[in-house]
């Protein structure tokens, strides 16, 4: 089939003026540069070193025993856990906290050994400060593991730190060995866990911004006037939404490698899977993104209101694709919007490639819906672009530069 001349003059002109609206807005560029190069570096410089050691707390011990000073040692004894000191109360420990010496404090009440010789629920509080996740989850899994070691070494019976009434039933159970080995996330930190899926979350929330800003532009300063008066508006329509495509694919290719290429290896980031099935399933997950972006430009009435709405969707698009929560826990209609946005099937797609290994066939759900998504918002994006088309014919016919594109439909 062959395409006219000035059709795909038409084509390389709109791809032209898309390119210059983007070099020369300069709040579109602090998106992209912002956005993409120091979002990225910010998020995995906050997470490089994945696992938290030689946090510092504070220990107040009130049971002042053999067993309570055993506990200490073992504690110091812990990777993640260096005991800064033993504070004389609770009020000079957390005195510490307040200034930032230590990050937590162990409480270890009067009647620890007590209760652990006697077979009852032995008692020990933990205090962290909740301004980084990664302290109160060093500290949490470090105590509980001294707690388990105390366990075998005072109860070689095999009673836990349960009340008197489930002694017997642990005591007549048999004992079983666990060994647990993680697979995909050997250090088990929690950056490993995360950033992959930010970093895809970061590419659908930053193309939201820039398609919204340079659409809200486009309904200010009128550039649709000049596509209005060609004939055969649908293929004009099409002709649009292909050319803007184009930029944002070409320029998302780049920044795609930026942060799914190269920023794993600068911060050890999990990247075991195949580059080749990443690039694959990023064509229809960019496509899908713009053309939904498109789609729902027809709202966007000025620059700034994508970036109020589009930026505060970060842990409700992370939740929406599985990672976080299991997605066959969650309600019907949290599913449904699971393959309404694109953002979730992509996310959960990389994140089986890069970190589990993935291949091809093991994302074949997500790989489906990405292309039934890019196929369902390319015909919706191109129907908005040919009622703005619409719109803009008929304020060329009045003269008036101030008719809602939604009062075509009523001429």
């Amino acid at each position: 089939m062959k395409i006219s001349t000035n059709k795909l003059s038409q084509i390389s002109l709109i791809i032209a003026r898309e390119f210059r609206a983007i070099s020369t807005s300069y709040a579109v560029l602090l998106v992209l540069m912002g956005g993409i190069f120091v979002y990225g570096l910010l998020y995995n410089y906050m997470y490089a070193p994945n696992i938290v050691t030689d946090a510092p707390v504070a220990v107040v011990d009130n049971s002042r025993s053999s067993l309570s000073r055993q506990f200490i040692r073992w504690l110091n004894a812990t990777p993640q856990i260096s005991v800064y000191a033993q504070a004389e109360d609770y009020r000079e420990a957390k005195e510490w906290m307040k200034e930032g010496d230590v990050q937590g404090i162990i409480y270890i009440p009067y009647d620890f050994e007590k209760r652990v010789f006697q077979g009852e629920e032995a008692v020990f509080s933990l205090y962290a400060t909740t301004d980084a996740f990664l302290y109160f989850e060093a500290l949490q899994e470090a105590s509980s593991r001294v707690m388990l070691a105390v366990n075998d070494a005072y109860r070689p019976d095999g009673a836990l730190f349960l009340p008197p009434q489930g002694l017997l039933a642990i005591a007549m159970a048999k004992p079983i060995n666990v060994s647990g080995t993680p697979l995909y996330n050997v250090t088990e930190g929690y950056g490993s866990y995360l950033i992959p899926a930010v970093m895809m979350v970061i590419i659908f929330q930053t193309l939201l911004m820039v398609i919204g800003m340079l659409t809200g532009d486009e309904y200010q300063d009128g550039s649709l006037r000049q596509y209005a008066g060609t004939k055969g508006q649908w293929g004009t329509a099409m002709r649009l939404v292909a050319g803007k495509t184009f930029v944002y694919i070409g320029l998302y290719a780049i920044f795609a490698l930026f942060l799914l290429g190269l920023l794993p290896h600068f911060f050890s980031i999990p990247n075991i899977g195949s580059g080749l099935d990443i690039f694959i399933m990023l064509i229809p997950y960019l496509l899908a993104t713009s053309f939904f972006g498109l789609a729902v430009s027809r709202w966007f009435t000025d620059s700034e209101a994508p970036l109020l709405m589009i930026a505060f969707f970060s842990v409700g698009l992370i939740f929406l694709s599985g990672v976080s929560y299991p997605l066959e826990l969650m309600p019907w209609y949290w599913r449904a919007a699971h393959y309404v946005i694109p953002a979730a099937p992509g996310t959960l797609a990389f994140v089986k490639i890069n970190s589990m290994d993935a291949s091809m066939a093991d994302i074949r759900p997500e790989y489906i819906t990405l292309w039934v998504q890019t196929i369902v918002y390319f015909l919706l994006a191109v129907w908005v672009y040919r009622l703005k088309l619409a719109a803009s014919a008929r304020r060329l016919l009045t003269g008036d530069k101030n008719i809602p594109e939604e009062n075509i439909n009523k001429q």
